[in-house]
């Protein structure tokens, strides 16, 4: 399995942020060719610092599945949906291990 996460800093206005991703680019997401999984948390801190606000993980069967869609009309329409979105993010790849 290869995952796409995507973490987003704590917007200035959770509630229209709340509203925006999951009425509008989550079902956007859930057209991506070859996403096997989504899956969606408000992690919270068990110790010093701040955690991301939202964390999104996408995940697809391998990174061929992941590389199809990234050059997919679908994701040239999430990508141009995220920045919309009222936070700023960091963007990460990887296999999946089940170590």
């Amino acid at each position: 399995m290869f995952r796409m996460t995507v973490q987003y800093e704590t917007p200035a206005d959770p509630e229209a942020f709340d509203r925006a991703y999951f009425e509008r680019h989550v079902p956007l997401c859930r057209t991506l060719p070859g996403l096997v999984g989504a899956s969606f948390s408000k992690p919270r801190p068990l110790g010093p610092g701040p955690a991301p606000y939202l964390v999104a993980e996408l995940d697809f069967a391998d990174g061929e599945a992941f590389r199809a869609a990234m050059t997919s009309p679908e994701m040239a329409t999430v990508g141009q949906d995220a920045e919309t979105l009222p936070a700023a993010r960091v963007m990460f790849t990887g296999e999946v291990s089940g170590g």
